[in-house]
């Protein structure tokens, strides 16, 4: 198991004991006093308890080494986690939701004491404690399982603070509405499931990166005076801080292989040591503009392109003058509702105004920005 894993593995322990104390405490209190919003709030301790043996099992999955099979590692046995977290959170909620529903068409007398608001009290203090621990470790440690444990300590602390406030409100004016706040908080644990549930299923389909980060490895790259721009950065998150990436550069078509290597070289050192980010890939767009031609169909070409709004950039311009074809790739942004029709819009004004040229445009993606 590597370091990572341990420290998750320990943050884990400390909620797995703090929820397992407030789970045996809530549960005797809320079976004396007759509270359904406190036994369900015992039942939702139990689930983190859960949920912490989840993200510890995930944790000891993703600490292994890669393998034949899995060369790019087990880091995305953490996602596996939240996704299970999330559905352990979803059916507590559905099943809460059914019980206190039983609870409002069947009501029953509460028989709140000092010791109850004793122990809803102190529950707050620790859900909320935990809750800040678990963020903090979380980001730390970059576990989704980890900071969707912490989000729902805190929901945990709101709940106990909603079950409170009923108490205040029994004692103050007689009025019980306990089976009500149940089901509200029945509601609240089950939404929080589904987000939960949506952000892991995100992440395992495969999230854009952040475009924050993104930009800056481009810039990073085309700091470089060799380099003309950077292009097709496609990132893959593995988990574990394993981010793996391939990204494209042009550079001037009279560099030979070896000046191209140490410049790849030297720019896969830097973008790992500066953000952490493998460039398993480094693809070539040999450039040149010095050529008085093809500089001008460059030109034409991009003002051509700079009319249409939604096209993010063009790059890989490649004139071939022996067999007069030229060949680029155009990147359309998304928010194009037909991207097929808005390219070969683009395609047949290109070649119109080309026309002594073949043009073959590559319709590419904005995968990073």
């Amino acid at each position: 198991m590597t370091a990572r894993s341990k420290k998750i593995v320990r943050v884990s322990l400390v909620g797995i004991i703090a929820n397992i104390l407030l789970t045996i405490f809530k549960t005797i209190v809320g079976l004396l006093s007759n509270s359904i919003a406190i036994v369900l709030d015992a039942v939702n301790n139990l689930s983190d308890v859960m949920s912490s043996v989840v993200t510890i099992i995930g944790a000891h999955f993703a600490g292994k080494e890669p393998d034949r099979k899995h060369p790019m590692g087990h880091g995305r046995s953490e996602y596996i986690s939240a996704t299970i977290i999330a559905i352990l959170i979803l059916y507590i909620g559905l099943t809460a939701l059914v019980e206190s529903v039983r609870k409002i068409i069947s009501p029953e007398q509460v028989n709140y004491s000092v010791t109850t608001v004793i122990v809803v009290v102190a529950a707050i203090f620790v859900k909320v404690a935990v809750g800040i621990y678990y963020r903090r470790s979380g980001k730390k440690l970059e576990s989704h399982a980890i900071l969707n444990s912490g989000l729902d300590a805190l929901y945990d602390a709101v709940i106990s603070i909603a079950t409170l406030i009923a108490i205040v409100i029994y004692f103050a004016c007689g009025l019980c509405i306990e089976p009500f706040l149940a089901a509200g908080i029945s509601i609240f644990i089950i939404v929080s499931g589904i987000r939960m549930l949506r952000e892991a299923f995100s992440i395992i389909l495969g999230e854009r990166m952040d475009a924050t980060i993104s930009r800056k490895i481009k810039n990073e790259i085309s700091k470089r005076p060799e380099v003309k721009g950077a292009f097709d950065l496609v990132a893959h998150d593995y988990g574990s801080g394993t981010i793996i990436a391939s990204v494209n550069i042009e550079l001037d078509c009279r560099l030979d292989a070896s000046e191209i290597d140490d410049i790849s070289r030297t720019i896969q050192k830097e973008i790992y040591r500066k953000y952490r980010v493998l460039l398993s890939s480094i693809g070539i767009y040999a450039i040149n503009l010095h050529d008085p031609t093809i500089k001008d169909l460059w030109q034409r070409t991009r003002s051509i392109l700079d009319k249409y709004e939604h096209v993010i950039q063009m790059h890989g311009f490649h004139v071939g003058l022996e067999d007069k074809e030229i060949s680029f790739d155009v990147v359309i942004d998304f928010a194009v509702n037909n991207r097929r029709n808005y390219y070969q819009k683009i395609q047949k004004e290109v070649r119109r105004e080309l026309s002594d040229y073949t043009v073959n445009i590559t319709l590419d993606s904005d995968f990073s920005d």
